[in-house]
């Protein structure tokens, strides 16, 4: 769009009539269809890479300029990585099952009818987000799939990136058959957009808010529509004393520096006090080669220094932290109970880990640990669609309806009743 004013609510209400118009276009598509266009995006990404990498290179300057957090610039980049993994995302998805019009639980009833779900989209899905250019393609790639038609909303510092991708969607989408409204990026920055778009009941079926707290806490609070959201990643790692010692050193290094800006990577290290003089000093090394700073409580504290290892005193905020930067909260715990005591009291129901050799403490972790994912002898890093065999994930759940943890094709379909009868009528 050029930047002659426009009645942003006109604007936001003609793209959800488009939708929802597509939306039944994309209902009925075959599967055949659906995969041709995932495939034909995924062939123009790689394709256009070096024009993506131009666009994005507007959106990360104009980043830089602004002094932008380097993690928020981080998860800005399309990088040849990031395009490469959006292409085999989208070819992930379109080698899944297609969900769409499968029949379960049918059954007979004592009145000769059979009673059975379908699977079916939810309609319209409207995407709030910043930054990552790549929930572009991730979003677009599930609700294609899924059946449904999709409303991208991006952030102003992506615009150039998530045009340039949405220019290569609408041609995946054409040259399938699909109606290109199927997927329609608000290519307005006006942030009124957001708002008109929360205002849409009649045209989006559900929101998908990704991004920081502020934004989270904007739409969960405005939205006129079901939401799906987590607001924090506090993720925690729990090194038990029966765990393996090599196991947990490498676990908990990459848990928290494999990369620090997504929601995923552990925030707060949790260990036994049985093995906490025997993991935390290579541990702290690790960190402190890597630039992390440490926060701990006093235990912690006394055996990194007794180590030669710097830290500093954790306060009461650093455990309902989530940093997304090279800063890590550590606590020493009696044993299992009160590290799932601390996960209760200060976690986000993101994801956590245990890291044990006791077969019956792991299972007592999965158990009582009340998050949308929960790990044992693993790094919170795989904690997304991609690595969880969805293909890609259009946002992370921690809510307990409808959908939990990394939704994916299952988590934009619902259920309906389907019955079958040969003449039956009620007496």
């Amino acid at each position: 769009m050029d930047n002659t004013p426009i009645d942003i609510t006109a604007y936001v209400a003609d793209i959800g009539r488009r939708a929802r118009a597509a939306s039944r276009l994309t209902a009925r598509a075959s599967t055949a269809a659906k995969d041709a266009a995932l495939h034909a995006t995924a062939a123009a990404l790689r394709r256009e890479r070096a024009a993506l990498v131009a666009a994005n290179e507007r959106d990360l300057s104009a980043a830089r300029a602004a002094g932008l957090d380097p993690a928020f610039v981080d998860r800005l980049a399309l990088t040849d990585a990031v395009i490469d993994a959006m292409a085999e995302g989208l070819e992930q998805i379109a080698a899944l099952p297609d969900p769409i019009g499968e029949i379960s639980d049918l059954r007979y009833r004592p009145s000769g009818i059979q009673v059975g779900r379908m699977r079916v989209p939810l309609g319209v899905i409207g995407i709030i987000y910043e930054s990552r250019p790549n929930v572009t393609i991730d979003a677009a790639g599930l609700a294609i799939k899924s059946g449904n038609a999709t409303i991208l909303r991006g952030g102003s510092e992506a615009i150039h990136s998530n045009q340039a991708l949405a220019a290569l969607i609408r041609v995946g989408l054409s040259s399938a058959g699909l109606p290109e409204d199927a997927v329609q990026v608000i290519e307005t920055t006006d942030r009124a957009a957001v708002g008109a778009l929360l205002s849409q009941p009649q045209y989006v079926d559900v929101i998908v808010p990704r991004g920081g707290k502020a934004l989270i806490e904007r739409v969960s609070k405005e939205s006129k529509i079901p939401v799906l959201k987590h607001l924090d990643g506090i993720c925690h790692v729990y090194i038990d004393d029966r765990a393996d010692l090599d196991r947990a050193i490498r676990i908990a290094d990459n848990a928290k520096t494999q990369r620090y800006s997504p929601c995923n990577t552990m925030e707060t290290l949790l260990v036994a006090d049985g093995i906490a003089a025997q993991v935390l000093p290579p541990l702290g090394r690790i960190y402190r080669d890597k630039g992390v700073e440490l926060r701990g409580d006093d235990r912690t504290r006394a055996i990194l220094g007794a180590a030669g290892i710097n830290s500093v005193p954790a306060t009461e905020d650093d455990w309902r932290t989530e940093y997304l930067a090279p800063i890590l909260a550590i606590r020493v715990v009696a044993g299992l109970d009160e590290a799932m005591d601390h996960i209760a009291a200060y976690g986000s129901a993101h994801t956590d880990a245990i890291v044990t050799q006791d077969h019956d403490r792991a299972l007592r972790f999965l158990r009582e640990v009340d998050s949308s994912s929960v790990m044992v002898n693993t790094s919170t890093r795989f904690a997304d669609g991609f690595e969880f065999g969805l293909g890609a994930e259009i946002g992370i759940s921690t809510d307990k309806l409808h959908a939990r943890g990394p939704v994916g094709l299952e988590g934009l379909t619902s259920l309906k009743f389907v019955v079958f009868g040969t003449g039956q009528v009620r007496t």
